[in-house]
């Protein structure tokens, strides 16, 4: 027996068995901390998910494993050697820790993500000049899954060594290199077999992130049928998110989706724009925006910006574009929203595109962007200055060092004073941008706010409450100002994030946010608000059409404000699939334009699927409107065309 190997063969199966028990762990560690995002049913639902879950864990466990399984069945004579096993027991380890680790990265980042980490976020870190400050501010932020990393790997090592091999001697070394042999013959097709998702069919693609969605009942149960690597693996080295389609003509797209925009509002007098962008704070932190919601015992954290929407103009029923900050800068500035990768990460980055800067240029504004970040955070100074900003203010520009607070940069409420002395050195009419920082994770309060800005369920309660502080003494300062009183205030967050009531944990909720436009010359904005659909990617028309701009220009968003009659819809950002909510309806199709789901407006954790019923003329066309918008948005910026025209 010795000859054929089977005790080496049964310990190899047993180390593998144990990556699929380890890969079944972290599964149910990241349904325990993100169950409020995940529609599961009961246990025998997670089961079923877990066990169709094994297709992807096996891909991925073969894709880390390859170098053990050759080291372990290769025949060279040494393989039950101490030496030979402890360099089987590194490799196994510095393998799989690492890949391990990156479900619980995921675990952590899920409630921000609402989907699993792919290639495509690499440039969310790439660009980041404190890494190992903000690194130190998660571990304790998520302490708890941390200490489950840690404690399943001691786990994993310990049951790892119950199983050893004691040195055999070779006493017939062709019975040994026949078996081994035969052994490899056959190991070879079942790898690649379970590589491409356990099937050989002809035709029949390797398995890919959206193979997940044949098993999923709810489109939120991908996440858990996929693990981290797995997606990481199949989206490497791809250009993934950007493709062109051809699922209509363009006289179609330009009747239904009007990518090119013209409005003809007559402005005397060129009105100054303040542009807000609000970090992370979405409309559950808003007591404006939470009037019809019924959340029991709900609390508002924003009583300064609830108090100052109700004196200008806001929308409440707006969707966000967008996942992450830049993204959020994107959609806000340029209109650029958001599906598998986001545009200012891809290959066609460098495109020349219309932006409210560049626009606000020709028409003589002076242009200005801050943020209280290190320079260079997330490319942001890099991305405002090619989209038409001609100044930059961050934490170099700051300079003074007593107000960073430890991880992403300056303070808000001071760099918010600091912000609006700026302000006052620039000439009439200007476009001044400045984003929030306060409200990002690790979530910090200057120390001598701590006692005054406690009283939240979570912690990102008392930063929201602070920005709105922050912002309150912001208006203090500048309302003394001359140029105050000829300028549109425009506020506007650039994602939202966690959750603390369960009715924004649902799938259409969680993307809500604000959409406040504040100016003490009611000429500009006068006092009011609407509940019309709206997306984020509508606030750029909005202030090119505000500020009078009267050419062509490419959108596809539209203006809030405009008596124009265009369509309501809004664009709700998933990395995985495109969503659409227009009318009645809201739809849901894959990368390939498949429609998976069309649920009833009122249906916000989309759990009652129509697309199997007969369809309507209104659902034919909602389909046909999501198909239209994605082929122009590739067609656009895979052929150059996100400038005026």
């Amino acid at each position: 027996m010795k000859n054929l190997r089977i005790t080496e063969y049964k310990v190899l199966f047993y180390r593998l068995f144990l990556v699929y028990l380890f890969y079944f762990f972290v599964r149910l560690t990241f349904y325990g901390f993100n169950k409020e995002y995940l529609s599961v049913s009961g246990v025998g639902d997670f089961f079923r998910l877990a066990f169709y879950g094994l297709l992807f864990d096996t891909a991925a466990i073969i894709y880390i494993n390859l170098l053990f399984i050759f080291l372990s069945i290769i025949p060279i004579l040494i393989n039950t050697k101490p030496k030979y096993q402890k360099v089987l027991f590194w490799v196994y380890f510095l393998f799989n820790i690492p890949a391990y680790m990156l479900n619980f990265v995921d675990t952590a980042y899920f409630s921000y993500n609402k989907t699993r980490l792919t290639t495509n976020d690499w440039g969310l870190i790439q660009n980041e000049n404190n890494p190992i400050g903000l690194l130190g501010g998660f571990l304790v932020q998520y302490r708890m899954i941390f200490l489950s990393f840690l404690l399943l790997c001691g786990l994993w090592i310990f049951l790892y060594r119950k199983e050893g091999i004691a040195e055999q001697r070779i006493l017939n070394r062709k019975k040994y290199f026949i078996t081994s042999i035969l052994v490899i013959v056959m190991f070879v097709p079942t790898l690649i077999f379970g590589i491409r998702g356990m099937s050989f069919k002809r035709g029949v693609v390797p398995l890919t992130v959206m193979d997940a969605n044949k098993y999923a009942e709810d489109i939120s149960q991908v996440n858990i049928l996929l693990n981290t690597p797995f997606t990481i693996f199949r989206t490497m080295g791809k250009n993934k998110g950007f493709q062109e389609y051809k699922f209509t003509t363009q006289d179609y797209i330009t009747e239904n989706i009007k990518p090119i925009k013209q409005y003809n509002r007559q402005v005397l007098e060129k009105p100054n724009v303040v542009l807000i962008i609000l970090e992370g704070m979405g409309a559950e932190y808003f007591g404006i925006m939470n009037k019809n919601t019924n959340i029991p015992n709900y609390k508002s954290y924003t009583p300064f910006l609830d108090s100052l929407a109700q004196q200008g103009f806001y929308f409440t029923n707006i969707y966000s574009n967008s996942i992450h900050s830049i993204e959020g800068i994107s959609a806000v500035t340029a209109g650029m929203p958001t599906f598998e990768k986001a545009f200012v990460q891809s290959a066609y980055s460098q495109r020349k595109l219309s932006s409210v800067a560049n626009i606000a240029r020709k028409l003589g504004y002076q242009t200005m962007f801050a943020h209280g970040a290190t320079n260079g955070s997330m490319n942001f100074n890099g991305f405002t200055k090619q989209i038409g900003y001609e100044s930059y203010l961050g934490r170099t520009e700051f300079n003074d060092e007593r107000f960073y607070n430890g991880s992403w940069g300056i303070d808000d409420e001071p760099f918010l004073q600091y912000f609006a002395k700026e302000v006052n050195k620039m000439h009439s009419p200007f476009l001044a941008t400045v984003f929030t920082l306060s409200s990002h994770d690790p979530y910090t309060v200057p120390e001598k706010y701590k006692n005054r800005f406690n009283r939240g369920d979570m912690p990102m309660h008392n930063v929201v409450e602070y920005t709105d502080f922050s912002i309150k003494k912001f208006f203090e300062t500048v309302q003394k100002e001359e140029w105050y009183h000829n300028t549109i205030f425009v506020i506007i967050p650039d994602h939202t994030i966690k959750n603390f009531y369960g009715y924004y944990s649902q799938k259409i909720p969680h993307y809500k946010i604000p959409i406040i436009l504040f100016s003490p010359n009611k000429n500009l904005i006068p006092q009011g608000t609407s509940d019309v659909l709206g997306q984020q990617i509508d606030i750029f028309p909005t202030i090119v059409d505000l500020i009078g701009y009267q050419k062509p220009f490419r959108s596809w968003g539209r203006s809030l404000m405009s008596d124009k009659n265009e369509t309501p819809r809004a664009f709700v950002t998933n990395t995985n699939f495109y969503q659409l909510i227009q009318g009645n309806y809201i739809y849901v199709l894959d990368t390939k334009g498949e429609t998976i789901g069309i649920y009833d407006k009122e249906d916000i954790n989309l759990t009652k699927n129509l697309k199997d019923k007969p369809l309507n003329n209104e659902m034919k066309k909602g389909v046909a409107d999501m198909r239209a918008f994605m082929q122009d948005f590739m067609d656009r910026i895979i052929n150059d065309k996100l400038d005026n025209h």
